[in-house]
């Protein structure tokens, strides 16, 4: 899925393995000009134009929108009751802990399922309510509401059953939940099915047909925070406001960045504000899993979210039992905290080592089979590759290859298969054209999963590469370097970039800004890392930073930049490394030979 980033060094943290794209291969550069409706903004909001240009890119348009967008802040979260069903889904969670009604919380395996799993549980709990929580296995269970809990359900005593981050198109589970005699709240934020929703008590989705909440893109652990928020509030407005939801934005911000929803509106609020809190965690089970990541929590971003914290998380629901995670968050027990943690620290490595060995395959077959180049959207199969990483592998192809890809992985004659997308492709739309082929789907425009019979593979790719062909011109899967406004170095002052630093968290549609500065001279021979990287000195004008670059040595070489040459630089601000002698530094996204004047 889109990568985050914020105020690590960029020398700390190395990209993907799968290795970039050919040495020298150009790609498009495009430059956000500024406009006169740019120059008002910037008057009316008392902001540099470039600042206001960033703000306009990201649907900004008023001075009252820019102070909320660089000053994130709690009160201007919307009220949970202007999302459908949200008035009903109280008043029966109300009357079930009224009445000791035990609620089962049916989650999902992933991050933003086990995070939404504890938001909730924790609230009903608070509230005095009785709860108790089931997370599918990825292997056993599958995605989604099924039969058996439901059943095992009703032999527990469970009269109210509550989706988070499923449960959208579960139209047989709800079916039985009615024949069990239990009652079924749906909170979701997958995209429904155009058929319509599931029959429940209530069903929370922003994205649900007359559902007029303004925020759809909310992740599954943001709808159920929508749903705590109200309960909490329902009790107490001001304590609720004050201490119990603050404190719940620390988990929120990590499932929504996990789940790459979009990092505006109330996203941005929930990671910006959830970033905050997390440089002071208090739960023994989220310090213990911070120290294993190795988390400076003075430092925090996005990126070590989505880098380090998330991919810990994710891989008790890829390679184990996801429950876990649930217990990580809510046990009080520092020691049991700390063996769960050393638990999912011990699941990524496996995960990792996992991952590689596919990739090695990936690779070795997108350099060798010809028919991959000339793919416009692709699909690999292979047996054995672990069902848990199957969706990573999608990612790292797509960064890989800047093409949509889907991994399946065959399994006793079914295929298992997880895609992720570029921007100009919506994927289950995609998919959805291939829906007479599938056992089971579902996702939205940039990550599906899906399962189909093996021997309809070959049929399935052939139908999405002829859907990719007709929606995707060449221009498309070209390389593309955005930038948001033409910078020169020598024009970076400190009152410019306390400016710039105020976009992060960035993620989805907040993307780190890349900014131009033409006619860089490089000061001295860059520095070759590890074979593919570089270190160089950059100099424009009086002002001189050190830069990096990561997967650029080719790029370098194949051009024959030196000491004293002049290059164009698509560049990212970071904070510099002393050792390097500077406050500042950039880091460099794609070079190339300035022009001759």
């Amino acid at each position: 899925m889109s990568g985050t980033g914020g105020s690590t060094p960029a020398a700390t943290i190395e990209p993907a393995p799968l290795p970039a794209a050919a040495p020298g291969r150009p790609k498009r550069w495009t430059v956000t000009a500024i406009s006169p409706d740019t120059e008002a903004l910037a008057g009316a909001a008392s902001v540099p134009p470039v600042v206001a240009a960033l703000l306009q890119a990201r649907g900004v348009r008023t001075a009252i929108e820019a102070e909320l967008f660089l000053s994130p802040r709690f009160d201007a979260l919307h009220d949970p009751y202007a999302m459908l069903g949200m008035q009903v889904a109280v008043e029966r969670i109300q009357r079930a802990i009224a009445e000791r009604e035990t609620i089962l919380i049916y989650g999902d395996y992933d991050v933003d399922g086990t995070v939404a799993v504890v938001l909730l549980k924790t609230a009903i709990e608070i509230l005095g309510g009785v709860c108790r929580f089931h997370v599918p296995h990825r292997l056993r269970d599958g995605y989604g509401m099924q039969a058996a809990p439901l059943s095992q359900a009703v032999l527990d005593g469970v009269k109210l059953v509550v989706s988070v981050d499923n449960g959208i198109r579960a139209f047989a589970a709800a079916e039985e939940a009615a024949r069990l005699g239990l009652d079924l709240i749906v909170t979701d934020h997958h995209l429904p099915d155009a058929s319509g929703i599931p029959a429940a008590v209530a069903v929370l989705n922003p994205n649900q047909r007359d559902c007029s909440y303004p925020c759809k893109h909310l992740c599954g652990a943001g709808v159920a925070f929508k749903l705590a928020q109200a309960l909490l509030e329902s009790r107490d407005r001001e304590r609720a406001r004050t201490k119990l939801l603050p404190s719940f934005l620390k988990l929120l911000a990590i499932a929504t960045v996990a789940d790459a929803v979009p990092l505006l509106e109330e996203n941005r609020i929930f990671v910006a504000l959830g970033i905050e809190q997390l440089a002071k965690p208090v739960q023994p089970g989220l310090r213990a899993l911070m120290e294993l990541a190795e988390i400076d929590s003075r430092r925090l971003s996005a990126r070590d979210i989505a880098f380090r914290l998330a991919p810990r998380l994710n891989a008790a629901g890829r390679m184990d039992v996801a429950g876990d995670v649930v217990d990580l968050f809510t046990t009080r027990d520092p020691g049991h905290a700390r063996l769960l943690a050393e638990k999912l620290h011990r699941l990524n490595m496996e995960r990792r080592a996992t991952e590689q060995a596919a990739l090695n395959q990936i690779e070795q077959r997108l350099q060798t089979e010809p028919s991959y180049a000339d793919a416009r959207c692709l699909v690999l199969d292979g047996e054995g590759w672990h069902r848990g990483v199957i969706g990573i592998l999608a990612s790292r192809i797509v960064d890989r290859t800047g093409k949509p890809a889907l991994v399946v992985t065959h399994e006793e004659g079914v295929a298992y298969g997880s895609g992720r997308s570029i921007a100009r492709f919506h994927l289950l739309d995609a998919i959805t054209t291939c829906g007479d082929l599938f056992t089971r789907y579902g996702g939205h425009a940039h990550a599906v999963g899906f399962s189909l019979p093996s021997a309809r593979v070959p049929e399935f790719r052939a139908r999405m590469e002829a859907h990719a062909a007709a929606c995707l011109s060449a221009d498309d899967l070209t390389g593309e370097v955005v930038c948001a406004a033409e910078l020169p170095i020598d024009k970076l002052t400190p009152a410019l970039t306390g400016w710039l630093r105020r976009f992060a968290p960035y993620g989805m549609d907040n993307p780190e800004p890349v900014f131009l500065a033409r006619r860089v001279q490089v000061m001295e021979a860059p520095r070759i890392m590890k074979d593919r990287h570089i270190r160089l000195r950059l100099s424009q004008g009086e002002a001189h930073c050190p830069a990096v670059g990561w997967n650029l040595a080719g790029t370098v070489a194949a051009f024959g930049v030196g000491a004293n040459s002049l290059i164009d630089v698509a560049y990212k601000l970071r904070e510099g490394d002393s050792r390097y002698g500077s406050g500042l530094e950039v880091e460099i996204v794609d070079l190339r030979p300035a022009k001759t004047e």
